[in-house]
Parts: structure tokens; C-alpha cells; sequence
């Protein structure tokens, strides 16, 4: 067997040597048909001696057997987002910024194009891949590992020496136009449907349940930065990315480092003006400050490092014409006008509807029904009109414009409309009674941060409205499996697991029941707020406007919906009906009078390593003390972790005293 052995070892240096010259130099050394030969010989050995498959072979990346589900992945350090400049005014503004708080008169800028793909972290343990994870919520992500072992140029295990025991690089998966193309050429030559975008396209393949089908994506990783690192690593950023490149990973070769800002904006010039020479998307340039000491002075604020910022590319625009409005009607009564235009693409998708946001912002872009308009899409933004055209194609006059007109009643259920003073938004007041409202106060009611019933989806809720089984909150829980049987794709067991997650959901908590009720204004942290100052849903709704201002969080806007909402009959009625169905939740106690934190009001900002930010309040209102999400003049104490931003800000201006986790931990630990 030692024969084989050494072959094996043989066959997977060939072939590491092989893919890295194709995938990374672009240079091949051998045929395809040799790659592919040699392949399947390593294949075949590793079929006959199982025991020598390891987890960094060149034959784990043709995929395996399909997931049920990713599993969830916690970062140990989150995976923070980037603050955006729009113009070179906003970019040397940072740079002041940066300047100012370091104390220096310039700084050193490392700039990278932002590929326009999806975020992952890659955790390297004693040099070999042992997980791939998608950036998610910032906090955790989606665990990819089956499928980025797929993708050619990720290094299953990492070249040279001195490589950390704990090695998390981070990086963006991209498919290069180029392999874009092919894919949707196959797509089209096979009957099926294309994909939009190359990010549609990446996102798609990364996250498919079968690693077979990601391994036939051209899928190609890019490494910018690291996470957690247990071992030595340069001191400055661009060090530490061509460190990473000499351990096999690949990074950008438009990388650059340079000395000032206005270097920056050059750089971003140049580069704008190559940006559709490319091979991949990039919707912007990223600059950093290059040494890694001036980024931990620097530090964090909110969800965003200090030390760096992308400067996007201007949001596209194109031209194209407005063929009608459409109104829909909100889970609030927001009447919403929804413009209706020619098919256009415009910044990577193809875009046929836009938002007109509200009846003055008609007014203000004197649009009318038949106009030539410009239209702006920006990354991920909803589609907007910008501004009016005047006609000048030769079919304008026999297009005649038409005033929008907005509606005197509801589109959905005919109801009177009504706008509050000082607001932009007309909106129905039919509440429950409106089909369009009752969709959204119960797609609201069953999400996962209010009552979370698994399985009720927008669709499902649609049709349950629609076919009249689901017409208020309470009716939810008188379904039955007679009645989902009606509805379309409900077998036995899809809807024996509704039926169950329902009954499920009945035992909850007041924090959330008060969120779920979906009140204008009132959001987790006011729905807390509320809970634990008057205990019982009884006394809420009891309140008048003066006590309930005396809630953190609770001014006379937040005030007034809160008792409009409990004003309402018909909103009382589905109270009572919903705790007649079993809704219920534990009692809340008060916090006791003598414990060592009573009379104290604190705030937890930014992250924590040793514990979450609820868990951290909630050891601090075991000892007696008062949460609250905001800081005022009310405010004792604030626990500021990483990142923590404009609430430290405000503490600092009001002099109220600031605490760190290390002096949180010691707190707890005394008291």
C-alpha cells in the first residue's frame, strides 16, 4: 500500500500545482484532458483506500450529497458593513476625520475595488479549511463550506510556513462576467430561466442545498481583509493581504496603497474609468487606512470601522417611460403610489416598477402618466424617478400625458383616507377591516422577532386572506386542518406543522406580544420599555398620555399611536379574542426595591465579547436596575462595548458615566 500512498501524495501536489497555475497566474501547464485523467486516477484511490481521503484533497471540491439546510454560524468577531461616500467632498471629509482623531497631518490609504458579490469568512485552523460561512446578519452567517470548497481558486489548505493555528479571511465571491455569460448561455440553451446579474448569480450558486451544482458555477473568491487571527501577521494592511497571497489565497492585483486622500480620489478616478474593462462588477472603490495600529486607535462606530470607508460609483441612471400608477395600501394604511414603467435595465437588473413615495413628492417632480422620466437605481435601492424629461422622439405627439390622480378612497377596501398633520402619507383608516392592512398587520404578527410562527409565510398568509379563512389575528389560531386543506401546496404534514407551530406561539412573552401588535412607532426596544414599566398588558392600556411618556422611549408622537391604538373598539375586541384563544405569557415582576442597582437607569451600546446585549440588561434588571434603549438626562450609567457610537457621544456630552465590558464584568461580579 505504500505504493499508493506516495501516489496519492503525488496525484495532489500535481494537481494544487496544476489548479494554481490555471485558476490564479491564468497560465496553464497541462491539457485539460490530463488535469481531468489525473483527477480520476486520484479519485479511484481515494474510492479504494477511504482512509486516505483527507479534507484538503483536490477531489472534495466536485461536491457531495445535498443539504437539508445550512446550519447558522456565529463570527467570533462580526462582520461589520462600511460607511458609503457619494462624492470627493464626503471622502475628504473622512479623511478629516481620520486625520483629526489620529493626530496626524496624513495617512496611508489602501484601496481595493469593492466587487460587487457576496461577503464570506473563511476559518483556517493549523493551515487547513475547516469552515466557509456567509457574512448573514453581521453576527452570524450561513454555513457554506461544502460549497466554497467547490470554488477552484480557494486554497483547501494553505502554502508555506509560519501560517497562524487561527487563520478567518475574509473575502467577496464573485462570478466574472465572462463565466456570467456562458452560465446564462447554458441557461437559455437548456430551457431554463437566466440569471439577472452576476451578484444574483453568485449569491445563488453559494447557496445552493446540492454542492454538486455550486461546483459547476464559475465561482472565484477575492480575500481582503481578516477576522480573528491566533498567531503573527504584519503590521499594516497591505502586508498582511500579500501575506495571505504567498499562503495561496488570492487578492485583488488592482490593490494600491497611497499617501493622502486626494491620491485616493485618483485612484478612484482612474479606475471609474476602466471600471467596464473589468473581468468582474464593482460598484466602488474601498479605502482603508493602511496601518493596523491607526485602525485599533481609531476604533469603531456603530455598524462600521472608522478607518474605512467606500466610495461609490454614481447610482446608474437611464431613461424610460411611465405607463401607469398603481396604489397599495400598507400594513399601517400608507397609501403608497408604485409607477409603472417600460422594462429598463438599469444597474444590473431589469427594472419595470419604481416607488413615487407619496403624493407631494408627485407634485414636487410634476410627473404625469405618459412622461419620459429618468430613473436611478443604486446597489440594493428601490428603484426611484428622479426627474421628468421633456419629449423629443418623433411618436411624443400622439402620447398624451395624463395627471396622476390620487385616490379619494382606499384601492383595497374603499374606506376614507385621511393625512395627519405634519405628515407627508395619506393613509386608510379601515384598519383590520382593510384587506390589504390585515395582510400586513399579520405577516407583522407571525414574524420571527414578534410571535414567530415557523412556517406562515407571506404567501400562505395571502391566501389565507384571500380565500376568507384569516380575516383578524385571533382567527389564526382557530385553524384547523380541515380548512388549510383548501389551500394550495398544504398536505398533511405541511399543515399538521402549521397547526403545531401555532399552538406553539401562544405561549410567548409581553415584550413580544406588544411588538407583534404591530402599534405605529413601536419597536422591539419600546415594547420592552412598555413591558417592564407597567408589567401587565391591563395597565398599558389603562395609561393615559402624560404616564405613558414617563416610559423610556415614549415621547408624545410614540404616545399618541400607543393610545390611539387602545382607543380603537375594534383593536380592544382582538385583544380579548386573542387571549381567549390561549395567548398567554409569563408574569413580569418588578424589580426589587432594595437591590444594589435600584434607582438606576443604564444603556448598553455597541458589542459585547463576554455576552449579548440582552443578556447583559438583563443581569443589570436582576440587580434592580432600568434598561433603556436611548440616552437622556435620565440616564445613570452606559456600558459602552465595541463599536458603540452616537450613544457614547451623548452620554460623554451629558457627562453620565461610561462603563467598558472589563468594568461591566466587575460590576456584576461585586454586586
Amino acid at each position: 500500500m505504500t505504493a499508493e500512498v506516495e501516489e496519492i501524495a503525488a496525484l495532489r501536489d500535481r494537481l494544487q500545482t496544476w489548479s494554481a497555475a490555471y485558476f490564479e497566474q491564468d497560465s496553464p501547464l497541462v491539457p485539460d484532458a490530463d488535469y481531468d485523467a489525473a483527477m480520476r486516477r486520484l479519485e479511484e484511490l481515494e474510492a479504494r483506500y477511504p482512509k486516505l481521503r483527507t479534507s484538503d484533497s483536490p477531489t472534495q471540491r466536485v461536491g457531495s450529497t445535498p443539504l437539508n439546510a445550512f446550519d447558522t454560524v456565529a463570527h467570533r468577531m462580526p462582520m461589520l458593513s462600511l460607511d458609503n461616500a457619494f462624492s470627493g467632498e464626503e471622502l475628504v471629509d473622512f479623511d478629516r476625520r481620520v486625520l483629526d482623531r489620529l493626530g496626524q497631518s496624513a495617512t496611508d490609504y489602501c484601496c481595493e475595488p469593492k466587487l460587487d458579490g457576496v461577503a464570506v469568512s473563511l476559518i483556517y485552523r493549523h493551515g487547513v479549511l475547516v469552515q466557509a460561512a456567509t457574512r448573514g446578519d453581521g453576527a452570524s452567517g450561513e454555513d457554506v463550506t461544502a460549497n466554497v470548497k467547490t470554488i477552484r481558486n480557494v486554497p483547501l489548505s494553505l502554502q508555506g510556513t509560519q501560517v497562524p493555528s487561527y487563520l478567518e479571511v475574509r473575502g467577496e465571491v464573485v462570478i466574472p462576467r465572462a463565466g456570467f455569460e456562458k452560465l446564462n448561455a447554458r441557461a437559455r440553451a437548456g430551457g431554463q430561466k437566466v440569471f439577472v446579474n452576476p451578484r444574483n448569480a453568485a449569491a445563488g450558486s453559494l447557496r445552493q442545498l446540492d454542492s454538486r451544482i455550486t461546483s459547476k458555477r464559475p465561482l472565484v473568491f477575492t480575500a481582503y481583509a481578516v477576522g480573528v487571527v491566533e498567531g503573527d501577521l504584519p503590521d499594516f494592511h497591505d502586508a498582511t493581504l500579500h501575506q495571505l497571497h504567498d499562503w495561496g489565497l488570492p487578492i485583488s492585483e488592482h490593490m494600491k496603497t497611497v499617501t493622502g486622500i486626494h491620491a485616493c480620489e485618483s485612484y478612484y478616478e482612474s479606475l471609474a474609468k476602466r471600471r467596464d474593462d473589468l473581468p468582474f462588477d464593482i460598484d466602488g472603490i474601498v479605502f482603508k487606512v493602511n496601518g493596523l495600529a491607526e485602525q485599533q486607535r481609531l476604533g469603531f462606530v456603530s455598524r462600521a470601522p472608522r478607518w474605512a470607508i467606500a466610495r461609490k460609483f454614481p447610482a446608474q441612471e437611464v431613461t424610460t417611460r411611465l405607463l401607469d400608477v398603481d396604489f397599495q395600501v400598507g400594513r399601517t394604511g400608507a397609501i403608497t403610489p408604485v409607477a409603472r414603467l417600460e422594462p429598463v435595465f438599469v444597474a444590473g437588473v431589469t427594472v419595470s416598477n419604481a416607488t413615487l413615495h407619496n403624493a407631494d413628492e408627485i407634485h414636487r417632480l410634476g410627473v404625469r402618466i405618459g412622461d419620459s422620466v429618468i430613473v436611478r437605481r443604486a446597489g440594493d435601492v428601490i428603484p426611484q424617478i428622479v426627474s421628468v424629461l421633456p419629449d423629443s422622439d418623433s411618436g411624443a405627439a400622439q402620447r398624451v400625458a395624463h395627471d396622476i390622480i390620487f385616490p379619494s378612497r382606499c384601492p383595497d377596501c374603499g374606506g376614507p383616507l385621511e393625512r395627519e398633520d405634519g405628515e407627508a402619507v395619506i393613509r386608510c383608516v379601515g384598519g383590520m377591516t382593510c384587506r390589504a392592512q390585515s395582510k400586513g398587520v399579520i405577516k407583522h404578527f407571525a414574524s420571527r422577532k414578534a410571535m414567530d410562527i415557523d412556517g406562515l409565510g407571506d404567501k400562505l398568509i395571502d391566501q389565507l386572506v384571500d380565500e376568507g379563512l384569516v380575516g383578524s389575528l385571533e382567527e389564526l389560531f382557530h385553524l384547523n386542518q380541515q380548512s388549510l386543506s383548501s389551500l394550495d401546496r398544504m398536505g398533511v404534514k405541511s399543515s399538521a406543522n402549521l397547526l403545531r407551530a401555532i399552538e406553539q406561539a401562544k405561549d410567548t412573552t409581553l415584550p413580544r406580544f406588544i411588538y407583534a401588535l404591530g402599534i405605529r412607532e413601536v419597536g422591539e426596544a419600546t415594547a420592552r420599555a412598555l413591558a417592564e414599566h407597567f408589567l401587565t398588558l391591563e395597565a398599558i392600556l389603562r395609561a393615559d398620555g402624560e404616564i405613558l411618556e414617563g416610559v423610556d422611549d415614549v415621547g408624545p408622537v410614540v404616545a399618541q399611536h400607543i393610545l390611539r391604538f387602545t382607543a380603537d373598539k375594534g383593536n380592544c375586541g382582538v385583544l380579548e379574542k386573542l387571549l381567549d384563544a390561549g395567548v398567554r405569557w409569563p408574569e413580569i415582576s418588578a424589580a426589587s426595591g432594595d437591590g444594589p442597582l435600584a434607582g438606576t437607569t443604564w444603556v448598553v451600546t455597541g458589542k459585547l465579547d463576554s455576552m449579548g446585549r440582552s443578556d447583559a440588561e438583563a443581569r443589570l434588571r436582576a440587580l434592580g436596575a432600568k434598561t433603556a434603549n436611548s440616552v437622556s438626562s435620565q440616564t445613570t450609567s452606559v456600558v459602552a462595548g465595541v463599536g458603540a457610537g452616537s450613544k457614547r457621544k451623548k452620554a460623554e456630552a451629558l457627562g453620565i458615566a461610561i462603563l467598558d465590558e472589563t468594568a461591566l464584568l466587575e460590576l456584576l461580579e461585586e454586586t
